[in-house]
């Protein structure tokens, strides 16, 4: 988002957590699922979208929009929290839907992250999108729009529960029923984002040739939290065609020390 509506999101999310301090686990999940299902609106409708965003119309209006729309069937502080949502200004009418899938997988994971167990939502969320993503008939099941919600639904459910968190269960259901036209392993890996956010963390992609031990995985983490001056959470991929070294990629940074691009950087000064 740029200009209007990074300003208009950080406000939002500044009204969201306040009203999540103030919430159990529970009541957090449930503020999440309110957001979701008012996500799920605002994408199926474009006019409702141009009328929340049309900076022609006064605040009080859009809000009372709101208010019209949703009493009685989200929470009442939901509805408040849309309704101010709403007043504010937007640069495009998909940014208020946006903003409200971050702020839905955002009181998921605060939900997580009130019984401490956030670090595990992270792990599985980044684990089953890897595990999508080497699974090509899965993956074809999961996102192939000519497929019922339903039999995805129950796909999912089956796959994990049981296996994972409540909360892990509920994002990638959200994530696969309502891709909201992005790739699977894409929205998991923002969910995953925004997961560290909570913690004021940054996520690192390690690639490894052969897996790390928990004391190698921590001497990494604090080596890599020193050099960024924020706590760095691992998500650790294991690729044997590395041979040996390690790949770390945080943000747009990228440290490259495996054998394979040593041996690629040699072939490369042979050939010049």
């Amino acid at each position: 988002m740029q200009g209007t509506s990074r300003q208009s999101l950080a406000r939002a999310q500044e009204g969201l957590e306040v009203l999540l301090r103030q919430q159990p686990a529970a009541g957090r999940a449930a503020i999440g699922d309110a957001l979701f299902a008012v996500t799920e609106l605002l994408d199926a409708n474009a006019g409702l979208r141009r009328a929340l965003t049309d900076p022609s119309r006064e605040g009080s209006d859009k809000a009372a929009l709101v208010s019209r729309l949703l009493d009685g069937k989200v929470p009442g502080e939901v509805v408040d929290l849309v309704a101010g949502i709403a007043r504010s200004r937007w640069s495009r009418s998909r940014d208020v839907a946006d903003t409200l899938e971050r702020m839905a997988a955002s009181s998921v994971l605060a939900a997580a992250q009130a019984s401490d167990r956030l670090d595990t939502v992270e792990d599985e969320l980044f684990r089953f999108g890897r595990t999508v993503y080497g699974a090509p008939e899965l993956r074809d099941v999961l996102t192939d729009r000519a497929v019922a919600g339903d039999r995805k639904a129950a796909l999912v459910t089956d796959l994990l529960r049981g296996k994972v968190t409540d909360e892990t269960l509920r994002l990638v259901r959200q994530a696969v029923l309502a891709p909201r036209g992005s790739r699977l392993d894409a929205t998991l890996d923002e969910y995953g984002r925004i997961a560290a956010e909570r913690r004021e963390q940054r996520v690192a992609h390690v690639v490894v040739a052969v897996p790390l031990d928990a004391a190698q995985r921590d001497r990494l983490a604090a080596a890599l939290s020193r050099a960024h001056g924020h706590q760095v959470h691992l998500n650790v991929d294991v690729d044997p065609e590395v041979l040996g070294g390690i790949r770390v990629e945080i943000g747009d940074e990228v440290l490259d020390g495996t054998v394979s691009r040593r041996l690629e950087d040699a072939r490369r000064a042979l050939a010049g």
